[in-house]
């Protein structure tokens, strides 16, 4: 089998778009660093989600920057964004939009809810009911709502960036497994270092720049497109498969991978190449984004969870006792 020090097959436009994501990775975080600090990991895993065309649940206290990061984010995109506080009372037409009489022209029209854009920041997306989840849901797996029976497609690309309060439970509703499922990655923000913390009131004693434009709609439904051309032997396939089957079979495991979650470990680690200006993924590229594809989707057993086992050392024994065959 071909090894990957010997350059893999690739066409000469993957390998070009792969030169240009690792300089646009780098004008992200720089851009993004004028406003946050100490967040290129995170920003590195957004922009994993947007070339793998999936949606991104942030959770982290109060105050660590999720939906200022969110923003940040959207606007070095370029694309069209608007922003979503979920309330226990908000209802399913305040999220995609309704009929409404227009008496001048003696018919009803249709007015929008935010849903239609490129980049939806849910703000606290667990304080929504259930049948609020259910018009958010249908949106990030079909890419369109349906209003009083007429369905209509959202513009693309389209992405929602959900933010969550993990330690808070107080009139929140508990996302269902369902809709976890459909984000392709789960990040958690913690609290930053001394020494970046420090450097944050010092960039916030200051009035902050606005960032740069470094994308738009049409570079980035070009991007995704091509993501399907990052190269990969049959052996990483395997250990794809061989890691979702080991979950199911895990003892301190309740629920396993799917399938879809081994498809997200795919795209997303495609995405992680090119984001490293590589035409070609590696198991290192897996290893990397395995917490974050995996960890919102496998369930710990709860004798488990009382002996302390949590989601990050489970995935870890996966990784580690799944042997990498059929690779160099």
């Amino acid at each position: 089998m071909e090894a990957h020090t010997n350059s893999p097959p690739g066409g000469t436009a993957i390998r070009e778009l792969a030169a240009k994501l690792r300089t646009l990775r780098e004008q992200t975080l720089a851009e993004v660093g004028r406003v946050v600090v100490g967040m290129e990991a995170v920003t590195h895993q957004f922009l994993i989600a947007l070339l793998a065309g999936g949606h991104v649940l942030l959770e982290g206290v109060p105050g660590v920057a999720k939906t200022t990061l969110s923003k940040t984010f959207a606007r070095i995109l370029g694309i069209e964004y608007h922003r979503l506080q979920f309330t226990p009372d908000l209802l399913p037409s305040d999220v995609t939009g309704t009929y409404i009489f227009d008496r001048k022209e003696n018919d009803f029209i249709l007015r929008k809810g935010p849903i239609f854009c490129n980049v939806l920041l849910a703000d606290e997306v667990n304080r929504a009911p259930a049948k609020t989840q259910s018009a958010l849901l249908e949106a990030m797996q079909e890419i369109q709502v349906t209003i009083e029976g007429t369905t209509l497609m959202l513009p693309q690309p389209f992405m929602v960036l959900a933010t969550q309060n993990p330690v808070e439970q107080e009139g929140v509703y508990r996302l269902p497994e369902a809709q976890l499922d459909r984000f392709l990655l789960r990040v958690e923000m913690g609290y930053p270092v001394h020494e970046r913390e420090v450097e944050m009131l010092k960039l916030h004693s200051r009035p902050v720049d606005e960032v740069e434009q470094l994308m738009s709609a049409e570079v980035i439904l070009e991007m995704q497109q091509q993501l399907a051309d990052v190269h990969g032997d049959d052996g990483l396939l395997h250990y794809i498969v061989d890691l979702a089957e080991a979950s199911r079979e895990h003892p301190d495991l309740a629920l396993g991978a799917s399938p879809r979650a081994a498809l997200c470990l795919l795209r997303c680690a495609r995405a992680r190449a090119l984001l490293d200006g590589r035409h070609y993924f590696t198991h290192e590229d897996i290893h990397a984004i395995a917490l974050g594809v995996l960890g919102h989707r496998l369930i710990i057993r709860p004798e488990a969870e009382v002996e302390g086992k949590r989601i990050a050392d489970v995935v870890k024994e996966l990784l580690d006792s799944v042997p990498v065959l059929g690779t160099t």
